[in-house]
């Protein structure tokens, strides 16, 4: 380690790191004794790798297997590799993950690369190789979002995102700071985390009953530049903090998290939207997205920079106009009050009331394990290979919960739960 990562390093409390490590373990995952773990990260969050495997072979794990990623390896591709490079992807990676999940291999990503690393590349490229990873990662992801393992996603503040996030301050405050949002909005900043995070699931799943017991039709959506009235699909189940996965686990998949979803019936959507906060996408920032809806399928679209990769995301197929998520987060949210732009999903979508674009999640409808692709699509499940989040939400939005009689109960009034 050269000196400037060990001054890096000891910007991050270590006590505080490997708070998170355990709850991501413990919390995040539900990791069962002899359960296999397959985990993800970029080589500069190794010192949390290390914590997460200790956690993990403490929990009883059977064998911890890290796939590490390295930024100037992606870029090294993106500026020397020939380019029918660029419509292929590691296929037999993604083939073994998927067996790996067979087998109830659990599945943890770490998050932390420059958010903007591609900014600088060729967009065809970027969009060609997105495509490429898209279609061969179909055998793992589909695992994931039927939710047949345990999975988690949490973060490690990398120097090269801390910078993106705070760009004026000196590289190790940039990473002290981005720490340290890290550990409040994953709520293990203080002692008793994994005490919190129970009391914080409990609260969202007193959310998820109250709108699981309104059956609502339809949520409609009113604010600056919105009018929007999204159909929710047929046997559709709000869900939100911890959930039980197919194979009996309960976990938490997303650390941090303060929304509740469900899937939309995605041929029941009309209106139109603006975006809340900007959308970071493979190196490039969309900000404000404005786009149209008709019978569930986005018509017009339009952003006021970005705009080019925004239109070749809802070119990727089909159900890439239409969407596969919606989910309320009250504005008063912990990462809405840091006044932060993490440009990253996994915190930006925790700011904002949001929907995303794509995929949807057999697990928010009744019975969604016993239901087949087909059953899901009828009932108003969306297929596609992209699943992209986009804030919509603000302390202006008013959202009803609409009944099939056109009754109306209000949900949120001026960004927060009614």
């Amino acid at each position: 380690m050269t000196a400037s990562q060990r001054n890096l390093s000891a910007a991050i409390d270590p006590d505080k790191l490997d708070r998170l490590a355990e709850v991501a373990i413990r919390i995040g995952l539900g990791l069962q004794p002899g359960q296999d773990l397959l985990l993800t990260a970029p080589s500069s969050a190794l010192p949390l790798v290390r914590r997460l495997a200790v956690h993990a072979y403490k929990a009883g794990a059977g064998l911890v297997t890290p796939i590490l990623s390295d930024e100037e390896v992606t870029l090294a591709r993106y500026r020397h590799g020939h380019s029918e490079s660029f419509d292929r992807a590691a296929n037999w990676l993604y083939q073994g993950m998927a067996k790996a999940f067979s087998a109830n291999t659990a599945r943890l990503a770490v998050v932390g690369d420059n958010p903007m690393l591609l900014s600088g590349e060729d967009p065809t490229k970027v969009a060609r190789a997105s495509k490429a990873n898209s279609v061969a990662y179909q055998p793992a992801l589909e695992k994931i979002v039927n939710f047949d393992v345990n999975w988690n996603i949490i973060a490690y503040p990398s120097a090269s995102w801390a910078k993106q996030v705070f760009p004026d301050d000196p590289l190790e405050t940039a990473v002290a700071k981005l720490a340290d949002a890290i550990f409040a909005a994953s709520r293990v900043d203080q002692d008793g985390a994994v005490a919190a995070w129970e009391k914080h699931n409990a609260v969202l799943r007193e959310r998820t009953q109250w709108l699981n017991g309104q059956r609502f039709h339809a949520l409609h959506y009113t604010g600056p530049g919105t009018d929007l009235t999204i159909g929710l699909a047929d046997g559709h189940e709000w869900e939100g903090g911890a959930s039980t996965a197919k194979n009996g686990v309960t976990c938490n998949a997303n650390i941090p998290t303060e929304e509740v979803f469900t899937t939309p019936h995605c041929r029941r959507v009309s209106g139109h939207v603006v975006s809340s906060k900007p959308l970071s996408y493979q190196g490039t920032l969309i900000d404000n997205i404005q786009v149209r809806f008709e019978e569930g399928r986005i018509v017009e679209a339009r952003a006021s920079c970005g705009e080019e990769v925004l239109r070749k995301v809802l070119d990727t197929d089909e159900g890439a106009r239409r969407l596969g998520e919606v989910a309320l987060v009250p504005h008063s949210s912990p990462i809405s009050k840091s006044g932060l732009l993490f440009f990253n999903t996994l915190f930006d979508e925790n700011a904002a009331s949001h929907i995303a674009l794509g995929q949807c999640y057999s697990k928010c409808f009744i019975d969604g394990d016993k239901l087949t692709p087909q059953q899901i699509a009828a009932q108003g499940g969306n297929q596609s290979l992209i699943h992209i989040d986009w804030m919509i939400g603000s302390g202006q939005t008013d959202i009803d919960g609409v009944r099939t009689d056109g009754s109306r109960v209000p949900v949120f009034r001026k960004g927060e739960w009614a």
